[in-house]
């Protein structure tokens, strides 16, 4: 998708591509677009791992499989859904699309590639009226951060996938993507990249000083008037659970009221500057924001052109999710879906995604591949992280729609929205 350039106008050159998504509220910052060996983009095979995801039972998405007619072999076509700029693309022609075009010419299946997912709640209300009324949203696959994927899954609104048809993906998932609390056994998604909420500081702007903690965030009087904490719910109030000593994966309406009220505390005492989107990357840049809450791939092309930049996974853990591909009852196309599914968990596929994209891999080789590309990525925490930082990294928990709904609107008064 070419976007205007003049949004563009007056930004520091560190902060251009990244800003890409903020302007779309895209779950993908653009990297710097390191350059690539085409030597190591060759499309393969991997070999398949002793291990595999139980195969799922029963018909698909609560539905008859015969009410779902599958046109795959009449129709070599896929409609995709996704996020803006959360895909690779080539340097110079930005209408190619290096791993998905490669996939077209391999399956022979024309995908229509839509980025009209900005935001997930407005999406749900998009597809939501068809969904409810059993008919085809004309899409079949979209890519949904993990809470929203649960809700369709649980609303019976997604196809169960065939591990017969997804080799590759049950073999390579990593094993922690494996059990997921809104999809138990993986029967109906698969991550497209994992998410991850962190501290970020510029360090010129703290001088020097490290910033490490939710705690630094909300009562450090040098950071005073220079903290920016994420207008998203779950990631804000996450990390400012684990921070008080709450699991974010088990808390009750006490825990989230007290959470809030700390942070009420922050807002009322003029700690916190603000709640931003994306648009805090600008503000890191320059320092006019010391420290802030992040989301890890900002952080990682950030850095590839500001030293000053720096993030922190708090001691006390960070919050962690992923973004689902999945199948919406009634597609057309589940097959021709899950064939797309299947190519992006071959490590060479999934390495030449990562790189662009900046996210946690959820792929098993992917970072052997990743070493022929750039060997810096492939040692950067927020991409393939180690044992430590998987450790640390936590879920928010499933919540009802009810329940999500009472939240938000609690999470609302506080920020202003």
């Amino acid at each position: 998708m070419d976007l205007d350039p003049q949004l563009y106008e007056g930004l520091p050159d560190p902060v251009r591509d990244a800003w890409e998504r903020s302007l779309t509220q895209g779950r993908a910052a653009v990297s710097r677009r390191r350059l690539l060996r085409l030597g190591a983009l060759a499309a393969g095979g991997a070999a398949l791992a002793a291990c595999g995801i139980p195969p799922a039972q029963g018909s698909r998405g609560g539905n008859d499989p015969e009410d779902t007619p599958d046109w795959s072999k009449k129709e070599r076509v896929l409609n995709f859904a996704n996020w803006p700029l959360y895909i690779d693309v080539d340097d110079k022609n930005k209408k190619k699309r290096p791993t998905l075009d490669r996939f077209e010419r391999q399956s022979g299946i024309k995908v229509k590639y839509v980025e009209d997912i900005n935001d997930n709640s407005e999406f749900y209300g998009k597809i939501k009226p068809q969904l409810a009324a059993g008919q085809d949203t004309g899409r079949d696959l979209i890519c949904l951060s993990d809470w929203m994927a649960g809700r369709i899954i649980r609303q019976g609104w997604a196809q169960r996938l065939d591990p017969a048809r997804l080799p590759h993906a049950v073999a390579n998932l990593e094993d922690r993507f494996r059990t997921a609390p809104h999809d138990p056994g993986r029967q109906y998604s698969y991550p497209w990249a994992g998410t991850a909420c962190v501290v970020a500081y510029n360090k010129k702007a703290t001088g020097g000083k490290k910033v490490t903690s939710v705690s630094q965030l909300l009562e450090d009087d040098s950071l005073k008037g220079r903290v920016s904490m994420l207008t998203e719910m779950t990631d804000t109030m996450g990390l400012a659970m684990l921070d008080g000593g709450i699991n974010p994966e088990k808390f009750t309406a006490g825990d989230f009221d007290k959470t809030l009220a700390r942070l009420q505390k922050a807002v009322d005492a003029k700690q916190l500057r603000r709640f931003s989107g994306n648009d805090y990357l600008d503000e890191l840049n320059s320092g006019d924001i010391a420290a802030c809450l992040a989301w890890a791939g900002d952080v990682v092309q950030l850095k590839f052109d500001n030293p000053d930049v720096e993030f922190a996974l708090p001691e006390s853990g960070y919050l962690f999710g992923t973004d689902d591909l999945l199948v919406p009852a009634k597609a057309r196309h589940q097959a021709n879906a899950e064939a797309l599914i299947d190519h992006y968990y071959q490590p060479k596929e999934a390495a030449e995604l990562a790189a662009w994209v900046n996210y946690i891999c959820p792929v098993t080789g992917a970072k052997a591949e990743m070493e022929k590309i750039d060997k810096e990525l492939a040692e950067d925490p927020l991409i393939f992280p180690d044992a430590k930082t998987i450790e640390l990294g936590k879920n928010f928990r499933p919540m009802s729609t009810g329940e999500h709904a009472r939240y938000e609107n609690k999470f609302a008064k506080l920020i202003g929205a």
